[in-house]
């Protein structure tokens, strides 16, 4: 063989780098997690209907307070039926986000959550609080930059919204996959930039460069997560973060983030409506974490 041949094709693979615009794109970043443990995720729904968190037993109630559910990416409303059912026998007033599939451009998928946020604190007379899985994590945190009168409070479950994406190779692939489908069912709205620090639309701006808002923001993570880098999928304050084992997929029906999401439901926040600071409730929280 030419000794040649793989100095060209090198060449080759560079030129075509420096020829394709949207070829390095830092804020997205591919990270190889453990992405075989995804098989686990049934296990952490049997775990849930064996624990005493699924018949909310030792949890804080709600009082009617509204809760919006955003899926994660290439999820929907079905996914999240069984924390909506769980967070109704809680006490809260859950609502689902007419999402049927999230794969499209994610700006245009903030923009109805808004109006769909807008809605529900209409109906009810309150600010909403949001609880995102992954993407939908994501989407949470731009609607609280675009309208943070919306909002009680985020927390988001596996969301990489430290550096906008950082994931397994095989989810980064899958959305570069759909922006070249361009079908009327997946990618219908996606350009090339979409998802991508080279976009300047509002959720793009809104993740890379979120400004300080007066809403409370908690983030539930796994080390075990095969998808998303948890390193990536925490808050700035350690107070906000509450640590769990289980997979990325199981996040939607792990007893522990149940645990997690009834105690930041019900969590008194300060007056200017963010939460207060301090260690001890953290403390606490995770001591129940453990168990």
């Amino acid at each position: 063989m030419d000794s040649n041949e793989p100095k060209a094709s090198e060449e080759c693979s560079v030129s075509a780098a420096f020829n394709d615009p949207f070829a390095h794109d830092p804020s997205v970043q591919a990270t190889l997690t453990p992405l075989w443990r995804e098989a686990a995720w049934a296990g952490d729904w049997f775990k849930l209907r064996f624990s005493s968190v699924y018949s909310g037993a030792g949890l804080q109630r709600g009082q009617r307070e509204p809760v919006m559910l955003i899926p994660g990416f290439m999820a929907g409303d079905f996914l999240m039926l069984e924390l909506h059912r769980w967070l109704k026998r809680l006490g809260y007033r859950s609502y689902l986000s007419n999402i049927v599939w999230n794969n499209d451009c994610p700006d245009l998928t903030a923009r109805a959550l808004a109006l769909r946020a807008q809605r529900i604190s209409e109906e009810c007379g309150m600010r909403v609080r949001l609880v995102g899985h992954s993407l939908g994590g994501m989407l949470a945190k731009s609607l609280v930059q675009d309208h943070p009168h919306l909002v009680d409070r985020v927390i988001t479950l596996g969301s990489p919204f430290r550096s906008f994406v950082r994931a397994h190779p095989v989810v980064v692939g899958l959305w570069d996959q759909l922006k070249r489908a361009q079908s009327g069912v997946v990618g219908r709205n996606l350009r090339a930039s979409c998802g991508t620090g080279h976009c300047l639309c509002p959720f793009v701006r809104n993740l890379l460069d979120p400004q300080p808002r007066a809403v409370a923001q908690f983030a539930v993570y796994s080390r075990s997560d095969g998808v998303a880098d948890w390193s990536s999928c925490i808050e700035d304050d350690p107070t906000h973060n509450t640590e769990v084992h289980c997979t990325h997929v199981g996040m939607i029906f792990h007893p522990e983030v149940y645990r997690a999401i009834a105690h930041r439901l019900a969590q008194p926040l300060t007056g200017d409506g963010t939460a207060p600071s301090g260690r001890q409730a953290h403390s606490k929280e995770h001591a129940h974490d453990r168990r």
